[in-house]
């Protein structure tokens, strides 16, 4: 209880609310959306000194900040320019235009024709195939994932960068540091008495803890020689091999050969710029190629910098356009309201929409969280599948056998407003006839369950799914 009798306890009530105010006025002139604000108005006003501490780790805005100097972004981003100019891309379909211009304009995303994709969705063929890319290396290996751990796939990973390193070629290596917090650091230490290179992204020490633990580095790629990219769902982890305990662990990653491999290396190199301070712009990291396929494609970024958020909005616009149907798998599900009316739209309309995500999650207030949003969308249409087999990681969205995307962004606030994410935009029929031949196959595997039947969950459960959504900016 309050002591009007002791001066000490006086002083600290008027200096926690002068705290509290002022964190609230802050948090309302940072013009974020009506809801997000609200959460953490929420947060602050119900949760006494816990929310001021949750705000301060998690809640402050680095929208306005720049990761790197302009100098150094423009020398990076330039270098895919060169191929760009001496090998345009063949003439985007008329569908895909408009997503490409956006990309471009937001983005800095040039489209590159001629490029080969294979699919992986389980980590076996994907580990195989980034393994022997690894083992054929002549120049330089890039690495960059969020999870990188010290177990059978990631020993395997690091043993074949080692031998490499010990041939002579450049091996760099980036990896999330909270994605990585159970990793012994003896782990990333053997590389680098190796010669390798390794960093992490973000590393949560004080003071930078305070500032920037909220943003994290979800990315998943590799780059051999400037030839061969990987992009996708999967972390370096045994978990894609042996599946869990209770079930498989379905993911969805790709490789690519041809000049959308430049998207990729910049992408690591942006970053490696940011982490290191290191500016690499050399042309032996930039090779041109020769058409390996017919896929065009854009490698698009987002991050919790800068004013646009760029995957959420290419989604938005692709989903606007569709005209027959969207298929999305994704773990996790709680999108933006822009999201969540751009769904609504495209089913009422008559566009078939169908969402898969996993009947069991890895986390279960995300999980409650997720669901209190499927009302929403079925009443308007949209077929919800609950994927049985196991846990469900893939992040894939294919549009009417033309536009598919696959890469590390979920249908969610993290990965839309807080993560540092990367996707790869393909505009080719053959690519997402077979992406949605997959999503076919993985269908077979689900349940579908009706709005009448879901409405029907206990009076309980709907209570404590409303109640967490109140909290779902925030996750």
């Amino acid at each position: 209880m309050f002591d009007w009798s002791s001066p000490f306890s006086i002083l600290f009530h008027i200096v926690y609310l002068t705290m509290v105010l002022g964190t609230v006025v802050v948090v309302i002139l940072d013009n974020r959306y009506p809801v997000k604000t609200l959460a953490w108005l929420m947060v602050l006003i119900f949760l006494p000194v816990l929310g001021l501490i949750l705000y301060f780790f998690f809640g402050q805005s680095v929208r306005k900040e720049r990761l790197i100097s302009k100098r150094s972004y423009i020398h990076i981003a330039r270098k895919p320019l060169r191929g760009y100019w001496r090998k345009p891309p063949h003439d985007l379909p008329d569908e895909c235009q408009s997503l490409a211009s956006l990309f471009r304009r937001m983005n800095r995303s040039m489209p590159f024709g001629g490029n080969q994709v294979e699919i992986f969705t389980d980590g076996v063929s994907k580990f195989d195939s980034l393994l022997q890319c690894i083992s054929q290396a002549r120049h330089h290996i890039h690495l960059e994932y969020f999870i990188f751990d010290d177990d059978q796939v990631g020993n395997r990973v690091a043993d074949a960068l080692i031998r490499k390193a010990h041939e002579g070629v450049k091996v760099r290596v980036m990896y999330d540091d909270v994605g990585c917090w159970q990793v012994k650091s003896s782990f990333f230490h053997r590389m680098r008495q190796a010669g390798i290179e390794v960093h992490p992204f973000l590393k949560v020490r004080f003071p930078i803890f305070g500032r920037r633990v909220n943003f994290r580095n979800h990315r998943k790629i590799a780059i051999i020689d400037g030839v061969v990219g990987f992009i996708g769902g999967m972390n370096i982890a045994d978990r894609y091999l042996h599946g869990l305990s209770w079930g498989v662990f379905r993911d969805t990653s790709i490789r690519i050969q041809g000049m959308a491999v430049q998207g990729l290396q910049t992408v690591f190199l942006m970053d490696w710029c940011f982490v290191t301070g290191e500016q690499i712009t050399n042309d032996s990291y930039f090779p041109l190629q020769e058409e390996q396929g017919r896929s065009q494609m854009q490698i698009v970024t987002s991050k919790p910098v800068g004013r646009w958020r760029e995957i959420m909005q290419g989604y938005l616009h692709a989903i606007a356009n569709a005209r027959r149907y969207i298929y999305i798998q994704s773990p996790y599900f709680l999108p933006t309201e822009q999201i969540l009316t751009a769904l609504q739209t495209a089913a009422l309309l008559g566009v078939d929409v169908r969402i898969m995500l996993p009947w069991k999650g890895d986390i279960r207030v995300v999980q409650m969280c997720s669901r209190s949003y499927l009302r929403d969308v079925m009443e308007a249409g949209v077929k919800v599948l609950f994927y049985q087999p196991g846990f469900l990681h893939a992040k894939t969205m294919v549009i009417d056998d033309l536009i598919s995307t696959v890469g590390s962004t979920n249908i969610d606030f993290r990965s839309f407003e807080y993560n540092f994410e990367v996707n790869a935009f393909m505009y080719d029929t053959d690519t997402a006839i077979r992406l949605r031949h997959i999503f076919q196959a993985d269908e077979e595997q689900c349940t579908h369950i009706s709005s009448q039947r879901w409405a029907r969950r206990s009076w309980w459960r709907k209570v404590e799914e409303s109640i967490l959504r109140l909290f779902a900016p925030l996750m």
